[in-house]
């Protein structure tokens, strides 16, 4: 059918590149992992880390990442952030709970905003629930 239009999904405003998210994250968290602290410069390098997992349906947003070394990004896998971070503190580190409550709370806004991340939602209300448990105990 010549002249026919389909409409195709809406029209959003283009994410930035991975490089670009990953600068942009350690402008937001600082330069710094935010699971063991270890400085991001120089030998020790940076990886953005899914806070959300793609497999839980997180989307690469840079609301959904943070600054994380190359070693806790591996190490952390497809645990969650509450268990991680639990982790994390067990190991004696200082992880950054400011840094990553508030991405959680920007990638809620964020997918209250645009909509979609259906899979996500349940993952992160409960991330959130947790970690803020962990924030007014302290």
């Amino acid at each position: 059918m010549q002249g026919t239009v389909v409409p195709g999904p809406p029209v959003t405003a283009a994410q930035p590149g991975r490089a670009d998210r990953l600068r942009r994250a350690a402008r937001r968290d600082g330069g710094h992992c935010v699971w063991c602290r270890r400085d991001c410069t120089g030998r020790v390098r940076a990886t953005t880390d899914h806070l959300v997992p793609k497999v839980k349906g997180g989307p690469s947003w840079l609301e959904n990442e943070v600054v994380a070394c190359g070693r806790c990004n591996r190490h952390r896998g497809h645990t969650s952030p509450a268990d991680w971070f639990a982790e994390c503190v067990r190991r004696g580190w200082d992880p950054d709970l400011d840094a990553v409550l508030g991405t959680l709370r920007s990638l809620a806004a964020a997918i209250a905003e645009r909509g979609g991340q259906r899979r996500a939602r349940p993952y992160l209300d409960g991330q959130l629930r947790r970690l803020e448990r962990l924030a007014g105990g302290s």
